[in-house]
């Protein structure tokens, strides 16, 4: 099987991808679009041998349900089933916690949830079935599952700008908020199209010819599992921001985002990264990881010292901690008595820190308005500004190449394992940042446990390292 495993590596993809060096990966990754099938996700269809595996016949599963704010419970609920030709049903093995699936917990989008809701959006698992319609993936394939759904046929998937779907999210509510639809999202509200997430012992993929991605049977779980949001989000914060060799970056925030975010601009070969954040215990995760670690509380002023230290500025700046990184005191009151929604705190530090001409890409998590936005010197510096939700079907291709050639490695975010069932205290955990390791926890249900894809024992906690 290993020496299987290493014949496939090497004939696996497009033989220039394979051989990139990391100093021209962002070229060479945009160049490589161009050789691509139709459907961007066949790339590794004969890249893993499938375990043996035999369909349960259960009909009743365990989920992570949304039972109002701050109150996630583990329930009893009716096994999915395809409802659409291009639906597979996928067993989970393993599935985690997103700072998006916070944003639910903490109520801030309580309006578009309903009681009951099943959560969740980064999880590997086992194909039990699959629709008449679906054509790259069989029963037993093991697949990571891509939190985006696309339809794939669309102006804005042509373009392989899949978050902009226009086909996959009828909500009403995020049209009349922004003027347009964005793409369906599983395990997130109504306002991305109400779909059931995968925090559960099943669940129902849609579009899934481009929402599933086949892994390779003989890679650990957690090397994995944070390809699917953290990795493409964060190489997406690359893309928008242009990120090149020899750049000096800026990224706000050092989660599991932030740090990834880092750690693929060095791999772009930028100079110098800065990882701004005031949690000590992830500012001393960067450092190890070699960024020059920002500490807010210790410079409340964040542009001002970086202007004191690197000349000209930043070159690029990522905003990767969202509206709930603040500097103002009354923030909480402001936000209490609706006279702000989200904060602006970190935007006016990037511009501000950002050298003129230089780029933005937005990536944390913004929702509302703002006030107090620095328009002005946003303008006259002639800066660049972009954001938006990850496009993880464009850059699978070329990420999951690196994980296969072991050029990525995801699991040195998580450093907690668990067994699914404890889902709703890691919430309340992962809420107060309280996971064992500051980062993120990965949760193996009944189903993975018993298939022993990864080594696992009740408590382990990882040591964070490279």
């Amino acid at each position: 099987m290993i020496l299987s495993g290493i014949i496939l590596m090497l004939i696996c993809h497009c033989s220039k991808l394979g051989m990139a060096q990391s100093s021209t990966i962002g070229r060479l990754y945009v160049d490589s679009i161009n050789c691509r099938s139709i459907n961007p996700l066949e790339t590794h269809s004969n890249c893993y041998f499938a375990t043996a595996y035999t369909p349960h016949p259960s009909k009743m599963m365990k989920a992570a349900q949304w039972m109002g704010t701050r109150n996630v419970e583990v329930g009893v609920v009716p096994k999915p089933q395809i409802t659409d030709p291009g639906d597979v049903i996928v067993q989970i093995t393993h599935c985690t916690i997103s700072g998006s699936d916070i944003h639910l917990y903490e109520g801030q989008l309580k309006d578009a949830m309903e009681k009951g809701d099943i959560l969740g959006q980064e999880a590997i698992g086992m194909i039990e079935e699959v629709g008449p319609d679906v054509k790259s993936l069989k029963v037993g394939d093991r697949v990571i599952i891509l939190p985006v759904i696309s339809c794939g046929t669309c102006q804005y998937c042509q373009r392989q700008q899949y978050s902009l779907c226009d086909n996959t999210n009828p909500s009403k509510e995020m049209e009349a908020a922004y003027g347009h639809r964005l793409g369906g999202k599983l395990g997130y509200s109504r306002l991305c199209g109400g779909y059931p997430g995968n925090q559960a012992e099943y669940c129902r993929v849609p579009h899934a010819d481009l929402s599933c991605v086949k892994a390779p049977e003989y890679i650990d779980a957690r090397k994995l599992l944070g390809l699917a949001n953290v990795v493409t989000t964060a190489w997406h914060a690359l893309e928008l921001a242009e990120v090149q060799e020899g750049d000096v970056l800026g990224v706000w925030g050092c989660g599991p985002i932030g740090l990834a975010t880092q750690r693929l601009a060095k791999m772009r070969g930028a100079k110098k990264v800065f990882a701004i954040d005031k949690d000590p215990q992830r500012l001393r995760i960067a450092e190890d990881f070699g960024m020059t670690p920002v500490d807010v509380d210790s410079h409340p002023d964040v542009a001002e010292y970086i202007l004191s230290v690197q000349d000209h500025g930043l070159d690029r700046s990522i905003e990767a901690s969202g509206y709930r990184c603040v500097g103002k005191q009354e923030y909480p009151a402001m936000q209490a008595i609706g006279l702000e929604k989200d904060s602006s705190d970190t935007l006016a530090a990037i511009i501000k820190a950002t050298r003129k001409g230089g780029n933005v890409a937005l990536v944390g998590d913004f929702f509302f308005t703002t006030r107090d936005f620095p328009i002005g010197p946003l303008m006259q510096k002639a800066l660049t500004v972009r954001g938006g939700q990850t496009w993880p079907q464009r850059y699978f291709p070329f990420l999951m190449d690196l994980a296969v050639q072991g050029k990525i490695d995801t699991s040195w975010m998580f450093t907690y394992v668990d067994e699914f069932e404890n889902i709703a205290e890691m919430y309340k955990k992962f809420s107060l940042h309280e996971v064992p390791g500051k980062l993120k926890v990965c949760l193996v249900t009944a189903y993975g446990r018993s298939q022993q894809m990864q080594g696992y024992s009740d408590l382990p906690v990882t040591e964070v390292g490279v």
